[in-house]
């Protein structure tokens, strides 16, 4: 019967090295030994560390030093599972107020780093939900719907937002669409358009009052002292090569600091001042008497927004006159001083690349 060999410290403590280096295999056919030897030392060494290897001496651990190496190991990974997932959050946190499509974005584009499990978790998204959007599981039947509103948006804003939905539905159909009128003017309502023109000038007397609806207080006095006196909010379209894109911002005029913005493929209320409006309070508290400035478009002018808005006791309203676009020129100016960087006539970004420019932008 072949005589057991055993192995001192020093040659188990080399032979894990060399394993590390070239391999078990081919470490174990080097010294001569079994590759199960190996596999049990590095395994051993992996958990104990400096402790390993101490034979049958009293310097083995016992059960209480055992315990606490692998607590030790336990909090080690813990730690490193935290600074893992700060990391994450750090390097997400611009994306996080655009809402699930952005932070998608980022999903999508740091799977290199990070895997997508971890990233779901540390940034409050559902894996399932993720993996669905990455695969467009859509139905054919939203599909359409999403191409049908981008054709009406384009539209709309192609006539510089004089078309109601008769003359919309008469382009569509020019354009292959099978839809009556009644149809587009659903649409138009869930895309929040609204035509500048009121041909009926009889209907027009007799309509009443939107209570949505507020007198212009701010009165071009864009100069202000302190910080959450006056917010002003606009919306503005961005061009990309896939579609339209549409920019929401609240901006402090203390300061002139974007306080809270929303960027969105469509023109809901849900989409554009809701989100917007939910980051502005996060970034910067609201003073008693804030004045909350606005032109009269439909995403302004609705029980939603006015609902919130009546919810804080103490915010005033005030809108710009009807065809006067003066009275919301900060933010026209923001707009057009936003465009003229990172718009450019002859090459025409995608909506991935508006959008990491206008992250870029405001941050």
């Amino acid at each position: 019967m072949e005589k057991r060999k055993f192995y001192d410290r020093e040659f188990k403590v080399k032979a894990v090295q060399l394993g590390f280096e070239i391999g078990l295999t081919k470490g174990a056919r080097e010294l001569g030994i079994r590759t199960a030897f190996m596999s049990r030392w590095r395994q051993e060494f992996l958990e104990f560390g400096t402790l390993s290897f101490c034979g049958r001496s009293s310097t083995r651990l016992d059960p209480e030093q055992k315990q606490f190496s692998k607590l030790k190991r336990k909090l080690k990974h813990e730690l490193q599972e935290s600074e893992l997932e700060l990391e994450i959050f750090k390097n997400a946190s611009k994306y996080t107020f655009g809402g699930k499509l952005t932070i998608y974005d980022f999903i999508k584009n740091h799977t290199d780093k990070y895997t997508i499990t971890k990233m779901c978790k540390v940034l409050g998204t559902e894996k399932t939900t993720y993996d669905n959007w990455n695969n467009q599981v859509i139905s054919t039947i939203q599909r359409r719907v999403n191409l049908l509103h981008e054709e009406i948006t384009s539209i709309f804003f192609e006539y510089h937002e004089i078309y109601g939905c008769s003359k919309i539905a008469a382009e569509l159909q020019s354009r292959g669409f099978k839809i009556k009128t009644g149809q587009v003017s659903v649409h138009m309502q869930k895309l929040g358009l609204v035509s500048k023109v009121r041909r009926n000038a009889k209907f027009k007397r007799i309509l009443p009052a939107n209570p949505y609806a507020f007198p212009n207080v701010l009165n071009q006095q864009f100069n202000v002292e302190k910080r959450s006196m006056v917010w002003v909010s606009g919306i503005t379209q961005m061009q990309t090569a896939n579609g339209l894109l549409f920019l929401t911002i609240i901006m402090d005029l203390f300061d002139r600091k974007i306080i809270g913005w929303s960027l969105s493929n469509g023109l809901t209320i849900k989409e554009t001042i809701i989100p917007c409006w939910e980051m502005a309070v996060q970034n910067r508290p609201i003073k008693k008497d804030l004045l909350f400035h606005s032109d009269r478009r439909i995403q302004y002018t609705n029980k939603m927004l006015s609902s919130i808005l009546d919810s804080y006791k103490f915010i005033r309203r005030s809108m710009s006159r009807k065809g006067n676009h003066s009275d919301n020129a900060i933010s026209e100016s923001f707009f057009n001083s936003l465009k003229s960087e990172l718009i450019d006539s002859k090459i025409l970004l995608t909506k991935k690349q508006m959008r990491n420019k206008i992250f870029e932008y405001l941050h």
